[in-house]
Order: structure tokens, then sequence, then C-alpha cells
């Protein structure tokens, strides 16, 4: 397990250079005493494994900027990629305090030659809501949600894609959480696009840390959506939430998010799909959201995954 015993660690990503895996995660510090108020403090720590248990804390990757920035707020979660010139590409969420206090979320990206040293990028930020297709303030949610950005390269060669957490601009509240999609050419110029799936029954509000991966031969979406951000029909079930996978057609879908089906239930949240060097066994690693006490805020240890029959599952150990 990784923790920190003066602070709270919830949201992560890693990269893989080969020889190590690097951990990014969100962490904020216990003297703030509410969990709650971790997310308008969250900086991005950095830690590094090389079986993804041991895990040695190195510097920090970014922290929030200096007012006025996208970022001024806090900065959330992304992932990490590496273009082929050998720069790799942090992609992060920015979160900014607009009037009346919710906040506003765009997405930016920092590089580095070492995955150690990041530099902003100079155009920040690089993506926003666009309202003919995406919710934004103006629509009573509690937050602009845009955010989580999860890129990977085109399968046939042609570019990048980013998914997006995401809702539509249209559609009831708690099933208007959509996969928002955005296309780029060379990693630092974006495109955004309609979104690639619709709200619907036995949708959920937000669709958070998305990830799309094929797992023994078989394409999932992998997110998390706690019960209170779920539709009715959802929360008729007694679902906690949790990490949910969802029936996926290919990287880019289609995508079936009524027929999810949860992988966990709140005790565990933001769950990440990695694939081992050592064996090639997928595994899952989540944080440890709920506890006997309440928030713990603790990534866990690697958790094989297999599927059984339509649903990916954790494996007895």
């Amino acid at each position: 397990m990784f923790s920190l015993p003066d602070s709270w660690v919830w949201d992560f990503w890693f990269a893989d250079d080969g020889d190590r895996y690097h951990l990014f995660f969100l962490y904020a510090s216990r003297a703030l005493h509410d969990p709650e108020a971790r997310h308008y403090r969250a900086s991005i720590g950095h830690a590094v494994s090389a079986d993804l248990g041991h895990w040695t804390r190195i510097e920090d990757a970014l922290v929030r900027a200096d007012t006025p920035a996208f970022d001024d707020l806090a900065t959330w979660t992304g992932s990490v990629v590496r273009h082929p010139d050998g720069t790799w590409f942090l992609f992060y969420t920015g979160a900014t305090r607009a009037p009346g206090g919710k906040n506003v979320q765009r997405i930016g990206y920092a590089t580095s030659p070492d995955l150690v040293t990041w530099q902003r990028a100079p155009d920040n930020p690089v993506l926003a809501a666009d309202p003919r297709w995406y919710e934004t303030l103006d629509d009573g949610w509690h937050d602009e949600a845009f955010r989580d950005p999860w890129v990977f390269a085109d399968p046939g060669g042609d570019g990048w894609h980013m998914l997006i957490t995401a809702r539509a601009a249209t559609g009831e509240a708690f099933e208007r959480g959509v996969v928002g999609h955005a296309v780029s050419a060379d990693l630092r110029h974006w495109d955004l696009r309609p979104p690639l799936t619709a709200p619907g029954p036995r949708g959920f509000g937000q669709l958070e840390v998305l990830q799309v991966e094929v797992v023994d031969g078989r394409p999932v979406l992998l997110f998390s959506c706690l019960a209170e951000h779920a539709s009715a029909d959802r929360q008729a079930t007694g679902t906690t939430g949790g990490i949910w996978a969802a029936p996926a057609g290919g990287p880019l879908g289609p995508f079936d998010i009524a027929a999810a089906e949860p992988v966990t239930d709140d005790r565990l949240y933001s769950g990440r799909l990695v694939r081992r060097r050592s064996d090639g066994r997928w595994v899952l690693l989540a944080f440890h959201h709920r506890g006997e006490h309440g928030f713990v805020g603790a990534i866990g240890d690697p958790l094989p995954v297999a599927w059984d029959g339509k649903r990916l599952a954790i494996l007895e150990s």
C-alpha cells in the first residue's frame, strides 16, 4: 500500500519507463481535518516502484499555479504518455474558482524529458467545455465537469485521442455523465469533438477517472461513480457506487454505459488497470475510499482481475 502519514492520497495514474513504474497521485494535508476540503488543496505527487507494490516517493510533479491561471485552485487527475520524440506529456485537470464559489475545470499539460522535472505548456489550457455539446456552470450541477483526461495513441497510428470526464448539455441531471472526446496530431494542439456516449436511463451523473484498455482480448471502459451521483435507476438497486466497468466495442467505443457493472463497492475508488511487466497479467489498483472511520486516502496493492463471463472481476486472493 502507498500512504502518507501527514496527507490524504486519492486519484492517481501511471507511466512505465520500461524500468520503473511512475505513480502520479493527488494528495493534500490531513491538517485540513475535513477530507472533503482536500479537493481544493490538491497537488500532484510522484513515486516510483519496480513492482507496483513497494513505492519510493520522489519530488512532486506539479502544484497549483499563481492567480490568475486555469489551475490556480488545484491540479487534479490526468494521464501520462510519451511522444515519439521521447518527450513525456502529463495531461492534467486545472481547477479555478468561478463567481459564486463553484469551480471550472479545464485541461492542460506539462512536458518532461525524464518524468521528474515538469514544465507547464505556455498555451494552457488546451481544452475547455464547449456548450454545443457539454454542460457548463449555467446548468446547475455543482461544478463545470471537464476533467480527468485519459490520453492514448490512435490504434491505427493516426495521432492521439483523449477521453474526458464530462456532462452532456441536455438530459436528466444524474444521467448526463458522458465520455468526452478530443483528438490531436501532435499532443500539443487539440480539437474537441462531441461525446462518445449519450445520457440515458441507468446512467451516471459523472464518469470519473476514465480509462479504456483491452484486457485479455476484450475492450473495457473503466470509470468510477458513487451512488450519490448515479441515476435513480442505479440508486434503486442499493448500490453504494465505486469502480465500474462498461462493455466497449473498441478503444473509441461504442461504450454501453447502461450495461456497466460494478467491479468494487465504495470502499475502493478511482481504479486503474495496469499490465505487469513481470508476468503480463492485468491488475487493478485503487485508492481506499471508505473505511470503518470514514475516508481513508491511501492507494492499495495490485489486485489481479479477469473476466467472469461478461463481467470484469477481481480474483479471489
